[in-house]
């Protein structure tokens, strides 16, 4: 089997280091790149075409959801993980509206890494622990009118298969639970996610609308800091670089 084709879109060094590393002693990775900058990955995921995408949502220029927006609309088959400091809920959904397949913390455990850049590459869509709380939150009971009006386009099957996606299941445990075959739940976890992005574009489309020709405005993304302190060796060196940024 040919090793996933991975292209590392993030402005510190530090991490880009320590996932090359890791991905580098990873029998089935392959790194074809690197991009600081959220113009320069758009121009590399068109040249090189790689099956995955880690995309920092924070970069300088354009951010990594628009990014995520630009290559997914010209080349909708990269497949995006979110890989960021950032969890709170407008980060998550705006990321999952732009079409990212995935969305995990950089204080991440290694194994736990490279197991959603698989799954994702695979075709799953997978989130961190933290990140799965807050959609399952967002699917409980006790607010039955979220999920519709952060998802309007979803049918009730869809919901359903993202909530368990949330759960952290994978496309064979769906198919089990739910009586379908992987194949169908592999269209679902498809039309999922292209009904997120034809959302996102529909409610981008109406922003620069209004705004008059006005330059675009980000659908009320806060980026806020990280809740947690990173404990990962690859969330680790992301922080010593901050510190040594900081202290020059």
């Amino acid at each position: 089997m040919d090793p996933l084709r991975i292209l590392i879109a993030d402005d510190h060094p530090l991490f880009r280091k320590g996932m090359r590393t890791l991905l580098t002693a990873t029998a089935d990775t392959e790194v074809i790149g690197e991009a600081t900058m959220g113009q320069e990955v758009i121009e590399l995921a068109a040249a090189l075409q790689p099956d995955v995408i880690l995309m920092d949502l924070q970069m300088p220029g354009i951010n990594g959801i628009e990014a995520t927006r630009q290559i997914l609309h010209t080349s909708p088959h990269i497949r995006i993980l979110v890989v960021t400091l950032f969890e709170d809920d407008a980060s998550v959904f705006t990321a999952l509206r732009a079409g990212a397949r995935g969305y995990v913390l950089k204080d991440a455990k290694e194994d736990e890494m490279v197991r959603a850049i698989r799954a994702v590459g695979s075709g799953e869509a997978i989130f961190s622990p933290a990140i799965a709380t807050r959609l399952i939150d967002f699917f409980a009971a006790s607010r039955p009118g979220v999920p519709k009006e952060i998802f309007p386009t979803l049918t009730e099957r869809e919901r359903e298969i993202l909530q368990l996606i949330a759960r952290g299941l994978t496309n064979h445990d769906i198919a089990k639970q739910l009586v379908l075959s992987v194949k169908t739940v592999n269209n679902y976890v498809s039309n999922i996610f292209s009904k997120l992005q034809v959302t996102d574009r529909f409610r981008q489309r109406n922003i620069q609308d209004n705004n008059h020709g006005q330059h675009q405005k980000e659908e009320n993304v806060q980026w806020l800091k990280p809740k947690n302190s990173c404990q990962g060796r690859i969330g680790r060196n992301h922080s010593q670089y901050n510190n040594r940024k900081r202290s020059q």
